[in-house]
């Protein structure tokens, strides 16, 4: 049995659906003989992970599976090997950047508060 690394993404729909699209991207791990196997667990488990729930506002929230997105097989690592990679593009470098220091920051912080 391998282990695979695999990214599902679902459509989230609020209400009667006049908001900016949402998307959400979720890694999981899934135990299969082969790539192939992998690739039909993960699609069985995304329609499992669909929901659909009444928010605090009383609003209908609907989280469907569109599709497996990235699959690949988990190896024996060492420290520093790159497990995954993905570019963005920004029209505005700086907003990108003050994110990704806005999410280091958040990290921190939740490390600060459990020690």
């Amino acid at each position: 049995m391998n282990t695979y690394i695999v990214k599902l993404v679902f459509n989230i729909n609020i209400g009667e659906g006049l908001h900016q699209s949402q998307f959400d991207e979720q890694t999981i791990l899934i135990n299969a003989t082969n790539l192939e196997d992998a690739f039909f667990k993960a699609k069985a488990q995304g329609k499992v992970l669909e929901e659909r729930f009444s928010n605090d506002m009383d609003e209908s929230v609907e989280w469907t599976f569109i599709d497996v997105i990235d699959i690949f097989e988990l190896r024996t690592y060492k420290n520093g090997d790159p497990l995954y990679s993905t570019t963005h593009e920004a029209h505005d470098s700086s907003t990108f950047i003050d994110y990704v220091h806005h999410r280091s920051q958040i990290i921190q912080t939740k490390l600060l508060s459990f020690a």
